[in-house]
């Protein structure tokens, strides 16, 4: 006989989070493996824009962060070829150099130190919805992660390789985990990897899909309480951990080498 029938949506919530707490382990890679592994997903996805585009992640020495080499594709970075940097954009271990788009990131890490991943990317939809200078709009449900929860910056301030730049950047985004560049692109912060990671599949999609609607008529709003609702529904570290674990391994499918 089923005992859950009657419960109000407040208690079938806390037990489905309660389940998905100590039924799914948590993921075992590396932060370096997860940055690798990030790249593969994300070009797999679309965000791939020749060299354009950057990923890191804080390290454990203060003020410095992992990255990918200036010269490899989202599709060539593996756990091995990434470069530990300071926020000059100095290497302190591995070959290459970074991006030198990299110094907003530090703009970033110093305003929330509750960020530990930062992904920026000029994927095709969000580079397209970006040339309108339209602010993301947020109404259907698999989206809600970024109700509320993603900010725009409405005019271009030119390549991010300066410290204005930097400063404009992570003043706009303020609290939000997710913000979309007039002219430019998309960045998204995470308090983990797979957070950052999702939310930047996320965009894209939500873009697309805005796109999409636009063509076809006028998009109608969600229910804010509903919207809110959704949005913490979905944003939790389990969710974020278990959905990363799932595009991960259809990565690796095609991209092993990434964990060499």
């Amino acid at each position: 006989m089923a005992n859950t029938l009657t419960l109000p949506k407040d208690q079938l919530v806390a037990i489905a989070q309660q389940r998905l707490a100590h039924g799914i382990a948590d993921n075992h890679w590396s932060e370096r493996e997860k940055l690798a592994l990030s790249c593969r997903i994300l070009f797999d996805a679309g965000h791939d824009a020749g060299l354009a585009g950057q990923i890191t992640c804080r390290a454990p020495q203060a003020d410095t962060y992992y990255t990918q080499q200036l010269g490899l594709g989202f599709d060539e970075i593996s756990s091995a070829n990434l470069l530990h940097v300071n926020e000059d954009l100095e290497v302190l271990s591995g070959k290459g150099i970074p991006n030198p788009a990299n110094r907003f990131h530090s703009w970033v890490y110093r305003q929330r130190p509750d960020v530990q991943c930062i992904i920026h990317t000029h994927p095709t939809h969000v580079a397209a919805l970006s040339m309108l200078a339209l602010p993301l709009q947020i109404a259907q449900m698999d989206t809600t992660p970024l109700y509320d929860d993603c900010a725009f910056l409405g005019e271009w301030p030119g390549v991010p390789v300066g410290n204005e730049e930097g400063e404009i950047i992570a003043a706009a985004l303020g609290d939000k985990r997710a913000i979309l560049l007039a002219h430019h692109g998309q960045l998204v912060v995470g308090a983990s990897i797979e957070e950052a990671c999702m939310l930047a599949l996320l965009i894209e999609r939500a873009a697309q899909l805005q796109l999409l609607a636009m063509a076809a008529g006028q998009i109608k709003p969600l229910p804010p309480a509903l919207a809110r609702e959704a949005h913490d529904w979905i944003s939790t570290a389990k969710r974020s951990s278990v959905s990363f674990a799932y595009y991960a391994r259809r990565a690796l499918r095609q991209h092993a080498d990434c964990l060499a």
